[in-house]
């Protein structure tokens, strides 16, 4: 019987989708998101290369920009292949295990992104409240350590929600609604009862993402609290000034997150574009705009960045 399970898992096969009904211009709607891929990877490509490059930024804020990047291209790579892989050949099928594969990476990547954005809202919060104890307290070693922990976490957390979709049938159409593999996504598919599969999913979401955000609001509270202490309006606005930046990362991440968690288990009335448009939003949207948003607000990172792109000028 253990064999037999295992040659059906090991041959089965999914369809993955593009955008439901607009099937014949698939060719046209690659165009606009190659830009986006083009822009998410030389992007953070771009923010790595200039926090590695340039002794003056070797600060923990810039370390941790530097994991959201990596994070950001992690992410885009994930779902690189299948998406475009649609759009360009009509690509669709993708065998259990590789499905498996990329839908643990994308899950990783993203709560490593959670993660990241917490770690840095953890430093905002230092900065702002002990700037004197910030250098000793954010050493290079702890960094690492968090970094390390960032992905330990993500792999102990995910591991059994992927692994628990061995245990599964799949007696129904094996077509999947999304141009990349999700994991409630492809739990629909299964004949089998996927109850423990659903309080696993939900249980890692909310330890990670749901865990994260209010951890995060909490770190904004006390920051605000802080800040409003200060007497100068000058200091004030100084403050919140070196925030903007994370607080505009963490909006682009959590809500397309949130909306499509509450799609997949609320939503089964919508128009399948909405699945897909909202999808599209939650992997690509951060990873194109978190390296915009730290090179237009962050003034020593845009500086390097011109200096690199017009040497002359700058």
């Amino acid at each position: 019987m253990l064999n037999m399970f295992k040659n059906t898992t090991s041959s089965l096969t999914f369809l993955l989708t593009g955008v439901p009904g607009l099937e014949a211009f698939h060719n046209w709607i690659s165009i606009p998101f190659c830009c986006l891929y083009i822009t998410a990877l030389s992007g953070n490509s771009m923010i790595l290369f200039v926090i590695i490059t340039e002794p003056s930024l070797h600060e923990p804020m810039y370390y941790f920009l530097s994991m959201l990047s990596t994070t950001d291209l992690g992410l885009s790579i994930s779902t690189l292949v299948t998406m475009l892989g649609i759009f360009w050949f009509n690509s669709r099928e993708i065998s259990f295990n590789a499905c498996l594969a990329q839908m643990f990476f994308i899950q990783l990547f993203t709560v490593m992104e959670s993660s990241v954005l917490l770690a840095m809202a953890f430093d905002r919060f230092v900065a702002i409240s002990n700037p004197l104890r910030y250098a000793t307290i954010l050493t290079e070693s702890r960094i690492a350590q968090i970094g390390v922990a960032i992905v330990t976490r993500g792999t102990v957390i995910l591991t059994p929600m992927v692994l628990l979709l061995k245990r599964l049938s799949y007696c129904r159409s094996h077509v999947l609604h999304h141009s990349y593999c999700f994991h409630p996504d492809v739990m629909k598919l299964s004949c089998t009862d996927t109850k423990i599969n659903s309080a696993v999913g939900l249980a890692a979401l909310i330890s990670t993402a749901g865990v994260d955000s209010i951890f995060i609001l909490l770190s904004y509270v006390l920051i605000i609290k802080t800040v409003l202490s200060i007497a100068s309006p000058e200091e004030r606005h100084k403050a919140f000034s070196t925030c903007i930046s994370h607080i505009g990362a963490v909006a682009i991440f959590y809500i397309p997150l949130i909306s499509l968690s509450f799609v997949h288990r609320f939503g089964k009335q919508a128009p399948p574009y909405v699945h897909t448009l909202i999808a599209n939003a939650y992997l690509l949207i951060p990873p194109v705009m978190n390296p915009i948003i730290y090179s237009v607000k962050t003034k020593q990172i845009r500086r390097v960045v011109l200096k690199i792109l017009l040497p002359k000028e700058s």
